[in-house]
């Protein structure tokens, strides 16, 4: 049953940090301040703040996965920090041409960085 919880627990925080940066993306794009995902190559401004919001929803999202966690809120934090890494390096591979190379990589090379430090804040 501990299993199932801690499955539980990374699956809601991977879906946290997805749900945290589509709706923030959406948000932006329909104020205006980041254009349609069509519409070609972001700034760097653009990117630089994505990643800083990606960041944070990151960590939020160890945060939710450790509070979740039933014992050892760490392990799960820790394979949500793996997915997450794997995630990123899938992105890598598909957004290469979509962006400035340094943002996808940035993410992947990040996300294990991110969960950690929010897990660690719950788990205290």
């Amino acid at each position: 049953m501990n299993t199932l919880k801690s499955i539980g627990a990374v699956l809601a925080g991977f879906v946290t940090v997805v749900i945290l940066s589509v709706a923030t993306d959406y948000l932006l794009e329909s104020l205006g301040i980041f254009p349609p995902p069509n519409q070609g190559m972001f700034a760097t401004w653009m990117l630089a703040l994505a990643f800083v919001y990606r960041f944070i929803y990151t960590m939020f999202g160890g945060y939710v996965t450790a509070a979740l966690a039933v014992v050892n809120p760490m392990k799960p934090v820790a394979l949500l920090g793996i997915i997450g890494t794997l995630a990123g390096c899938i992105g890598i591979y598909v957004g290469w041409n979509l962006s400035d190379h340094w943002y996808p990589i940035a993410l992947a090379v990040t996300a294990f960085h991110g969960t950690w430090p929010g897990g660690k804040l719950k788990a205290k």
